[in-house]
């Protein structure tokens, strides 16, 4: 589990801003990635995702690399569709909080959700 734990977070940090943005949206979706980084149009994330220059805000980057961690850790043992539910369903360690509602009202609390993360993967 670290060596995959590790992979995860080198591919979040290294992985330009486009390219990361593009590997959320074809595995959450680019409505749920636009309701994580916190704007109310999918057009941002497709402009994200475009290597056209634009980028998002610091804090949503914060956020878009978390969610692309958490993604890549859950992707190594469950199908895309499995990695959007767990995303999108009530999580008891995030007090029935759904993860990518946590991920974004909650900056700076990577630690809860990257648990509750590692803790479905070991039990998945």
């Amino acid at each position: 589990m670290a060596t995959i734990e590790l992979k995860a977070y080198t591919a979040s940090v290294r992985t330009d801003m486009p390219e990361l943005v593009g590997a959320l949206r074809d595995v959450l979706g680019a409505q749920l990635v636009a309701y994580i980084a916190g704007v109310k149009e999918t057009r941002a994330v497709r402009q994200w995702a475009e290597d056209d220059g634009r980028r998002p805000q610091p804090k949503q980057e914060q956020r878009l690399r978390l969610a692309y961690r958490v993604a890549a850790l859950l992707l190594d043992q469950d199908a895309p569709r499995v990695v959007q539910a767990w995303f999108q369903g009530m999580n008891p360690q995030l007090d029935d909080v759904a993860p990518a509602r946590f991920i974004r009202e909650t900056d700076g609390d990577d630690a809860k959700v990257l648990a509750a993360a590692q803790s479905f993967a070991a039990n998945g």
